[in-house]
């Protein structure tokens, strides 16, 4: 039986954490300094910036987050303790929409297959009780292991600019609506979206409360989306490929085939000078 890619507060309290490791995923400058403050028991750190990315010095060359390589990302998980048979839990304080799932999906890439991210994230499992501190563990020493490829597709800016007013494709834009009308941008410097691409918002996968919605109203969602498309033909993108992970994440929950992740996303498209749409 395939395991869930998401897992509840209350499944975790319950987990026998033999050969578990968990895993707090920090984005932004106070990341750290919040995980030394406070983390779910024995979870160790990472950081999207320096782990889970290789930051380039222009973004046309990969957007603001392209994937490290396989080399260094093999460094992080010997680093962190894991190996091809670990079950890794990884959370975030985000809704899983900024490093939690970006981990999730680099590590399922990598052909680790049990790894599963806390619902609701580190305010979830405050609710539930869990216990937090900020006790910081040393992992278990492992041999490196041996990465070869990213095995989950992704698109380049060619398959992109190729196919993106293609309707026998999809391209999903996942940032909320405004970015994609243009009529805002706080991070990147042009507002708007890519031409043919169609608009399905993170935030949509969530309830109220911050946790996934169940996989059956996602299955129903996506699928009136998606229609028949194969799943080689859709991709999936964000500002730097880190917040579209989230919607993959939701995809794979509610029993899709995981598909294409535009890793260089809207700031590698911009800094390329490619065309910007927007909506009045």
């Amino acid at each position: 039986m395939k395991l869930s890619p998401i897992i509840n507060a209350e499944e975790l309290a319950d987990l026998n954490r033999e050969n578990v490791v968990i895993v707090d995923a920090g984005s932004g400058g106070s990341a750290y300094d919040s995980y030394l403050h406070e983390h779910l028991d024995g979870a160790l750190y990472t950081d999207l910036n320096n782990d889970l990315a290789q930051i380039p010095k222009n973004i046309k060359n990969g957007g603001r987050h392209p994937l490290p390589s396989l080399e260094k990302f093999a460094e992080v998980l010997m680093r962190l303790g894991i190996t091809q048979d670990s079950h890794i839990i990884v959370y975030d304080n985000k809704n899983a929409s900024i490093a939690a799932a970006r981990f999730w999906w680099m590590l399922r890439s990598v052909g680790v297959e049990k790894v599963q991210v806390l619902n609701g994230g580190i305010q979830r499992a405050k609710a539930m009780g869990l216990p937090l501190n900020s006790r910081i563990v040393e992992p278990e020493p492992v041999d490196k292991l041996s990465l070869k490829e990213w095995k989950l597709p992704v698109a380049d800016i060619d398959f992109i600019e190729r196919y993106s007013e293609n309707p026998e494709y999809i391209i999903i834009d996942v940032r909320e609506k405004d970015r994609y009308d243009g009529k805002t941008e706080p991070i990147d410097d042009v507002a708007g979206h890519i031409p043919g691409a169609m608009n399905i918002p993170f935030k949509g996968n969530l309830t109220e409360y911050g946790t996934f919605k169940s996989p059956e109203i996602l299955h129903e969602k996506y699928a009136e989306a998606l229609k028949d498309i194969p799943s080689e033909k859709i991709a999936v993108y964000c500002g730097s490929g880190v917040t579209a992970c989230h919607t993959l994440l939701a995809l794979d929950y509610a029993g899709f085939e995981i598909p294409k992740l535009y890793v260089g996303s809207w700031s590698e498209w911009l800094g390329n000078g490619k065309p910007v749409a927007k909506n009045k």
